[in-house]
């Protein structure tokens, strides 16, 4: 049987599917269907330092091939993560990946401090937060504040860093770049792509925010090239996701650079499309003979 386990900044995964943040939420409710333990890790729904209500509805709604949301990073607070969340996850044998937020480089530190002494895999940085002190441009679409960020968080945080990349930067490459320079030990991509739809018998916005995140099917072309760039441009591990829904979308994806995957807005249609992700892609390395699935990693054949 081929191998699927890959490792990424020093962490050992079963294989290379992870579950996506936010879309998973902390793993109970799919937990009902199937051993969660099956799936290579879980990037759990954002955390962050203070309880959040999130943003008033509606804040999501469907597009052609995917969905936007804006959501507003709704959870619990990172002090009811460690007592009530993570208890779970760790019950149902899942590595765990946690993703921070924050409205400050401080707050994102705060967090991350907490999580110092518990027993999870990986800290996620999503630094697509608005910086409030800047104005309110996310963190992650210049590379000085996304270097600021990680470097803070770098300092005071003991588990390994990965760094989840906007696609709104106008250089993604020179992010992921920066937050390398600054200590992350590998870097997701992509987040949500910045979209709009309108209703024409109100003329509103279909969101109360006005504007949501593009996510699923229709982000997948984006994503390939987005992860093939900076995996040319940086040396640590960089794990792929946007629209990513078939076993076929994951192994492009690491084709283009990417050493994991993400699977997100996919497990609202099908719930299942992790395990079926995971089977197809141990079906295809045993067809291909390959020793370990992470043999396809950066192996696409670019034209000069």
């Amino acid at each position: 049987m081929s191998e699927l386990q890959v490792n990424i900044a020093g962490v050992s995964f079963k294989n290379p599917v992870l579950a996506a943040s936010g879309t998973f939420g902390f793993g109970r409710e799919y937990g009902r269907l199937y051993d969660i333990s099956k799936l290579g890790g879980i990037c759990c729904k954002a955390v962050t330092l203070e309880e959040r209500q999130g943003n008033p509805p509606p804040r999501i709604a469907e597009t052609p091939s995917g969905m936007l949301n804006s959501v507003g990073l709704q959870n619990m607070g990172v002090d009811y993560f460690l007592g009530s969340e993570l208890p779970f996850m760790r019950r149902a044998k899942a590595a765990v990946i946690v993703n921070i937020a924050g409205r400050t480089a401080e707050e994102y530190r705060a967090v991350a401090e907490k999580l110092n002494d518990s027993d999870i895999a990986m800290i996620e940085l999503n630094i697509s937060c608005p910086n409030v002190k800047e104005g309110g441009a996310a963190f992650g679409v210049n590379a000085a504040s996304a270097a600021n960020v990680t470097r803070q968080v770098r300092r005071h945080c003991k588990k390994p860093l990965m760094v989840k990349l906007s696609p709104n930067a106008a250089n993604i490459a020179e992010i992921a770049a920066a937050v390398e320079s600054e200590g992350a030990d590998a870097v997701s991509l992509i987040n949500t792509i910045t979209g709009m739809r309108i209703d024409l018998k109100s003329r509103r916005p279909v969101l109360h925010t006005n504007t949501g995140g593009l996510s699923g099917p229709a982000v997948f072309p984006v994503a390939v090239r987005m992860v093939w760039e900076v995996y040319k441009r940086v040396k640590i591990p960089v794990v792929g996701a946007g629209g990513i829904a078939s076993w076929q979308d994951a192994a492009e994806m690491m084709m283009a650079g990417a050493s994991a995957v993400q699977v997100g807005s996919a497990m609202f249609l099908d719930p299942y499309a992790p395990l079926k992700i995971i089977d197809g892609l141990r079906d295809y390395a045993a067809r291909e003979k390959l020793q370990n699935i992470s043999e396809i990693v950066g192996s696409v054949k670019a034209y000069e």
